[in-house]
């Protein structure tokens, strides 16, 4: 796991799941080199981007349904 700046060129999402209030999200960017997944809190958008493996991503996502 890395933390990096904010990265300003990227396309950032939410879950399709989060309220409309702006309260707890957290954000992924797409278009990322393979095996990297960044995610930042949706509240601090220029703030710290921890950079996740994609297989680690992926067990956290599974574990969430």
């Amino acid at each position: 796991m890395d933390t990096a700046p904010s990265q300003r060129n990227s396309q950032w999402r939410k879950s399709s799941y989060s309220g409309n209030t702006g309260g707890d999200c957290v954000e992924v960017a797409d278009n990322c080199p393979t095996g990297a997944v960044p995610v930042r809190d949706s509240k601090n958008p220029t703030g710290p981007v921890v950079t996740v493996g994609a297989p680690a991503w992926h067990s956290f996502i599974e574990g969430l349904r």
